[in-house]
């Protein structure tokens, strides 16, 4: 088990891992998951499987209602795994501000190899035309959060295997 309670974000860009890696470790923790892109708006998904990016104000609603499940999960004392893009420290800040005990792992990926997996996605809302937009939104974890920062690349398995090691040691 981690220290309780505690949430971990798995963040990234598109194609990164984080619902694999995500469901991974919530399975490891027997924590609860939550895969963020099911919480989208219809208007989210609409806006993105045309082709558009989202701006912070269609993900505001998106990111409050995470901010809310993390909140919950905290002060029910379980934790949990959530697989969010989590893209800018702003958005971050507002997790960290849902209670102690948030932690990131972020799945750091090359674009090029980003855009091929999310290439060769089926029935996903996310085109990999959008690709590009995270890249130029995307703020990668600071020093001064808390987290750890980590090859996407590398088997999710040895990544689960990381981020338990590196939780336990911040807790």
């Amino acid at each position: 088990m981690i220290p309780v309670p505690t949430v971990v974000v798995v963040m990234g860009v598109s194609g990164s891992g984080k619902s694999t890696v995500g469901r991974l470790l919530a399975q490891r923790l027997a924590v609860p998951f939550l895969e963020a892109d099911d919480v989208h708006p219809a208007a989210n998904r609409a806006k993105m499987a045309g082709g558009h990016p989202l701006d912070d104000e269609d993900r505001r609603p998106w990111l409050s209602s995470i901010a809310d499940w993390i909140r919950d999960e905290l002060d029910a004392g379980r934790g949990g795994v959530v697989a969010c893009s989590a893209l800018k420290h702003e958005y971050r800040r507002l997790f960290l501000g849902a209670g102690a005990g948030v932690w990131f792992l972020y799945l750091e990926l090359d674009q090029g190899m980003a855009d091929r997996r999310v290439a060769g996605r089926a029935d996903h809302f996310m085109p990999a035309r959008l690709v590009a937009s995270q890249y130029a939104t995307l703020e990668p974890l600071r020093p001064d959060e808390p987290g750890l920062t980590v090859d996407a690349m590398t088997d999710p398995q040895t990544i689960v295997d990381q981020a338990v090691r590196a939780v336990r040691e911040t807790g």
